[in-house]
């Protein structure tokens, strides 16, 4: 069609156009849909962000006035809640003389979902009398990020740790030496372990694992995530796994350097180091007493909002038909459309609380809360779906937001930078040293924090998705009544100790199994 005749079309028309050509285009240049089109940018992975679309409720909080009151509470430490991690363990039984064989596991997943994965391996190798081999990491099929164990956790600290209660090797000796990913990638292996269900039971291992390793000296199981049940196991077995958790995995040392740097950089910024250029529409409160309640503090903000987590949740994030149609693509080129979500409205979706909040919607929730545009907020996330368009209005509400890139240099950044998992690892070192830590919903870098942090009994915001999700439905709210609302919806979400119930996992709830009554 020649573009004199276009132009001589109605709007309708032009629309009907549009639509047509975003519908046809994946054929022609397929490559822009691709899976890996999640790891680097393509035509829909930015596509420009709307406008704020809670106006009046961003109007509210950007005039709001914060007492002291609600500033003392809100940066006051949790208080003691009569847990403590169990210092006094059951005594573990001697390692065996001879060890029965070696277990291999094979994890996939992230950084979180690989450190269940160890911890589980751990647990196997003790109810079957195993020597663990130290856990191979599939290549992320995500973001394409090929880091081993030896490239995020310091592999001596691993097995010195837990050197009287597991026997850990670094390698399989020159007899085993053919058991390798490349070996069981190729055929059907009889050492290979595939069929252990999610949530197995230790009676499943010993009928099933034990035979092939004291046929063969050696069992792989793969795959291995969730392949190890949270029920029923002895007491020994429950505070191993989070001794593995909080004790043995420890970051690389150049990794806790980095993450070092951060947090003092963060303790000690100053405003004048802010852009004011950048900033200057923003009027920065001065009062003294607020000073000394945040002086020193941050808090870190981890935001779950890329492109797969907006296209999979198939909820609407007021983009338009554009944004619609582009995420509905997404769908059909990664998951052929099957996403479960998608049988509901966007409506029962947020009431249910099942989307995740935007930038805008979790930067208004941290307002109402009563963080002040004097906070200095640490933004934890790989990559920000609609980019920086998408982050304006959680920077106009914080104009003192940092990440990595902000506060370290380039060179700094050297040996992580294009490695999800170590940088994942740099963010879960400083959430663990921040003095408030909140995620825009739920996922296993959520849970692992909140586990993590409950252990140690810091303050840990868990936003209540299901009332957000039905407050940013009303158009009609005020400020005033949005943050009552908030207010009384979380004044026991923040670090306090829940106890796991059946079926629940260790790793988000650490209480009671491994956690002490002082």
């Amino acid at each position: 069609m020649e573009l004199k005749h276009f132009s001589q079309l109605n709007h309708s028309q032009k629309s009907a156009f549009a639509v047509v050509f975003v519908i046809l285009l994946p054929p022609f240049f397929s490559n822009l849909f691709q899976p890996l089109g999640r790891a680097s940018p393509s035509m829909f992975s930015e596509w420009n962000a709307p406008r704020p679309i809670h106006m009046a409720l961003l109007e509210g909080a950007l005039q709001r006035q914060t007492s002291v009151e609600l500033q003392t509470s809100l940066w006051s430490p949790l208080a003691y809640q009569g847990w403590k991690p169990c210092a006094e363990r059951p005594k573990p039984p001697s390692l065996p003389e001879k060890s029965r064989g070696y277990i291999q596991v094979f994890l996939d997943g992230g950084l979180n979902q690989q450190k269940m994965g160890i911890c589980d391996a751990v647990a196997v190798a003790i109810i079957l009398n195993a020597t663990l081999v130290i856990p191979h990491f599939e290549v992320n099929p995500v973001w394409q990020d090929s880091s081993s164990f030896a490239d995020i956790f310091d592999v001596d600290h691993f097995i010195d740790v837990l050197r009287d209660e597991v026997s850990i090797v670094k390698e399989l000796p020159s007899d085993y030496s053919w058991s390798t990913r490349e070996y069981y990638g190729t055929g059907i292996r009889a050492t290979r372990i595939k069929t252990a269900p999610v949530q197995a039971t230790a009676d499943w291992y010993i009928e099933n694992v034990l035979p092939v390793l004291q046929s063969y000296g050696i069992a792989a199981i793969a795959p291995f995530s969730h392949r190890l049940t949270f029920n029923n196991l002895p007491s020994n077995i429950q505070r191993l796994r989070c001794k593995v958790n909080f004790e043995a995995l420890i970051f690389v040392p150049h990794i806790e350097e980095l993450g070092k740097s951060i947090v003092h950089r963060l303790h000690h910024a100053h405003t004048s180091s802010i852009n004011q250029a950048d900033r200057s529409d923003y009027l920065l409160e001065e009062t003294n007493k607020f000073e000394k309640q945040q002086t020193g503090k941050f808090v870190v903000l981890h935001l779950r909002f890329d492109k797969d987590m907006a296209a999979h949740s198939a909820c609407d994030f007021g983009g338009g038909k554009a944004e619609k149609l582009a995420l509905a693509k997404y769908r059909q080129v990664l998951w052929q459309g099957r996403v479960l979500n998608s049988q509901f409205t966007d409506e029962e979706l947020r009431n249910q609380g099942r989307c995740p909040l935007t930038p805008e919607e979790i930067g208004l929730l941290l307002a109402a809360l009563g963080f002040n545009n004097r906070t200095r907020l640490y933004l934890a996330s790989h990559k920000v779906y609609g980019g920086e368009a998408r982050l304006a209005t959680l920077g106009k509400l914080f104009p003192l937001m940092e990440d990595k890139k902000s506060l370290v240099s380039t060179e700094e950044l050297t040996k992580v930078k294009g490695k999800a998992s170590l940088l994942a690892a740099v963010d879960y070192y400083v959430s663990m040293h921040s003095d408030i830590f909140i995620s825009a919903s739920p996922g296993n870098m959520h849970n692992a924090l909140v586990a993590h942090r409950s252990y140690m009994n810091l303050k840990t915001i868990r936003p209540n998705m299901a009332l957000l999700g039905q407050l940013f439905q009303n158009k009609s709210i005020g400020w005033s009544e949005f943050q009552r609302a908030v207010l009384d919806g979380h004044k026991n979400r923040q670090g306090q100790i829940r106890l796991r119930k059946e079926k629940q996992s260790i790793y988000t709830y650490p209480a009671p199994d491994c956690m002490c009554r002082a």
